[in-house]
């Protein structure tokens, strides 16, 4: 008997941990949908797709994110995709099997994508819930497509094999060509690199914390945050909690420190640190825990000196970690 109530009260025990904490990918619109755009995730990646409302998060909740003339995907109050220019593109990512296929009927299973052409600025916006409470840091992964311009228009669905490129690429004269430099110049034009903005808000299920900026560690780096310091004391100096922009850190506020380059149909994966009850970021706002149903809101701003043709969609921003499991 007495072996029994120990096994009981072990299992009463161990019970709680057995949920555990497992991985999570999130995009606009409720994740569990993103299955039906296997072109998009590997198999691996969809088995880490949840459905929210399984979990008890509404599409909709408040009214922060209003729809306006740039939202492409999504309602008011939900999860979604805004960008500057219409989102009437097609996937340049896709490879077509059949050459002969013109009208592009493998496009069926991808998304309408929104382009800002070299020579122009722009932006994409994404609200993205999170459908678990974040256990450690948030990667922002964006992948879009990057041609070399007009690339599409002159070789269609053959033009990612062929024009590829980067974001802040030297672009040469000719077609699709990239320009060379000499020892001492950049090959990368950084004028010409998009700039990321991240801001959490709250969801259904946390106090309601004023919006504040994520802050991203660069990799590679030391992985330290620092902290400031106030006059010295008599007992020396005093930290202070405001995190420091530097070589290990930067806030993601859109600022031409806030930088970021793009590979043709690559991922590029931003790690932001886990935000943390009463710590003073960069810019002095204040972070909160983040819960499930938190909304995650990515800005990507282009500028005019942009030197190729982006393309980005709902799904070209997502957002991955590890989260607790709430069964």
């Amino acid at each position: 008997m007495k072996w029994l109530l120990c096994s009981l009260a072990i299992l009463f025990m161990v019970t709680p941990a057995m949920a555990g904490e497992d991985p999570y990918i999130a995009v606009v619109g409720n994740d569990f949908l993103a299955r039906n755009y296997s072109f998009y995730f590997s198999p691996k990646h969809l088995q880490f797709f949840w459905d929210q409302n399984v979990f008890g998060i509404p599409d909709v909740f408040g009214t922060q994110d209003p729809v306006n003339q740039y939202t492409r995907v999504g309602v008011t109050g939900g999860e979604q995709f805004r960008s500057q220019t219409l989102n009437n593109q097609p996937e340049v990512c896709h490879v077509l099997t059949d050459l002969n296929d013109t009208l592009g009927q493998d496009q069926l299973a991808t998304l309408p994508n929104a382009k800002t052409p070299a020579g122009n600025a722009g932006f994409y916006e994404w609200w993205i819930r999170l459908p678990k409470k974040p256990s450690g840091e948030i990667n922002i992964v964006i992948e879009c497509g990057v041609l070399k311009p007009n690339a599409f228009a002159a070789y269609g669905f053959g033009s990612i094999e062929l024009c590829a490129a980067e974001t802040g690429e030297r672009v040469g004269f000719g077609t699709c060509v990239r320009q060379e430099v000499d020892p001492g110049v950049s090959p990368v034009n950084n004028t010409a690199l998009p700039r990321l903005s991240a801001i959490a808000y709250p969801g259904p299920y946390n106090v309601a914390f004023a919006p504040f900026h994520l802050t991203a560690f660069k990799n590679p780096s030391t992985y330290t945050i620092n902290f400031c310091n106030v006059a010295p004391g008599l007992s020396g100096l005093v930290p202070c909690q405001g995190m420091q922009n530097d070589g290990n850190s930067q806030i993601l506020d859109g600022s031409t420190n806030a930088r970021i380059l793009l590979k043709a149909c690559m991922d590029k994966t931003i790690v932001t640190k886990l935000p943390v009850t009463g710590q003073i970021n960069a810019l002095g706002e204040t972070e909160n825990d983040l819960e499930a149903g938190d909304m995650v809101y990515a800005r990507l701003d282009m500028p005019r000196y942009n030197s190729v043709d982006l393309y980005c969609h709902a799904f070209s921003t997502r957002l991955a970690g590890v989260g607790e499991s709430p069964f």
